[in-house]
């Protein structure tokens, strides 16, 4: 008995009361990890950070074997590649260094001003997108949600701005430098312009279908973005998701369509018009091979 009374005692003493201070201990290093974690997926890094685990777990099992010369090596790789990356990524890193200089503290812990911010995008897209149907002016827009598109952001011109109505029409007039390719939204703002994007895979697609719908459902193939497209030869909108191209929209349909996958949890009071449109999409799966412009 005493010797579980002693146990006891000794428990408590190595139990420190949970404070204040280890809350805040626990937040930072939380928000540390996150944005790490958001960093390599933005640097397309992730074959990196596998090696650099790869490299620990070694040095780790090594030291556990004691197996000296292998252990001293690895040592000395991670001693030395830690310099070795920061030099790697000194431009991501100094990046990533402005950006949270400019973040300011309330948006740490509330992404309340991106989904205001992402609101209004949408809003000015439809917009643009009314205009440019009407003139049969072609246009490509991509919004990127968990997936990065940072491979494809650096195939065009990087930017950061607002989106605007009038800015997109610009972008997409047929005399512009930049109307050829996509325009890339992260967050509500534009972050590239004259993008390309990967080709669809698909071989069942069919061959009315040009480029830019290729392009656009190529992109929605590879990552979990939403892609909107104005058709040059007809002026059709069309969206694709997943792989699936939804044709022949109407501007409130789309405007709709993509409240209903950019801001989910917006629409949870519209479950009716949610579940009518995932269900054009549905249907939409027998178009992937339907097509209408050259382009």
């Amino acid at each position: 008995m005493e010797g579980i009374l002693y146990l006891l005692q000794q428990l408590k003493a190595m139990v420190t009361p949970f404070g204040i201070s280890d809350l805040i201990d626990i937040l930072i290093m939380a928000f540390i990890i996150y944005k790490v974690i958001m960093f390599i997926r933005r640097t397309s890094s992730g074959a990196v950070a596998k090696g650099i685990l790869l490299l620990l777990v070694a040095l780790l099992v090594s030291g556990v074997l004691q197996l000296n010369t292998v252990n001293f090596l690895m040592g000395k790789i991670v001693e030395y590649g830690a310099l070795a990356l920061v030099v790697l990524f000194q431009p991501e890193i100094r990046r990533f260094l402005e950006q949270m200089g400019r973040t300011n503290l309330g948006k740490v812990f509330s992404n309340a001003e991106e989904r205001n911010e992402l609101d209004g995008a949408i809003t000015q897209t439809v917009e643009a997108y009314a205009s440019l149907s009407k003139s049969k002016t072609g246009a490509l827009m991509v919004f990127e949600r968990k997936n990065m598109l940072e491979d494809a952001i650096k195939t065009g011109t990087a930017l950061d701005c607002t989106v605007n109505a009038e800015l997109l029409k610009n972008i997409f007039w047929n005399k512009a430098p930049l109307h050829d390719g996509a325009v890339i939204v992260r967050a509500g703002r534009i972050v590239g312009a004259g993008c390309m994007l990967p080709m669809s895979g698909n071989v069942n697609l069919s061959r009315e279908l040009g480029m830019r719908h290729r392009a656009g459902i190529g992109a929605s193939e590879h990552t979990d973005a939403v892609v909107a497209i104005v058709s040059e030869e007809t002026g059709s909108i069309s969206v694709a998701v997943g792989g699936m191209l939804k044709r022949h929209l109407a501007p409130e349909t789309l405007e709709r369509l993509l409240r209903n996958e950019l801001l989910p949890e917006q629409e949870e009071n519209e479950s009716p018009a949610k579940f009518r449109l995932m269900s054009l999409f549905r249907a939409g799966k027998g178009e992937k091979g339907h097509g209408e412009e050259n382009h």
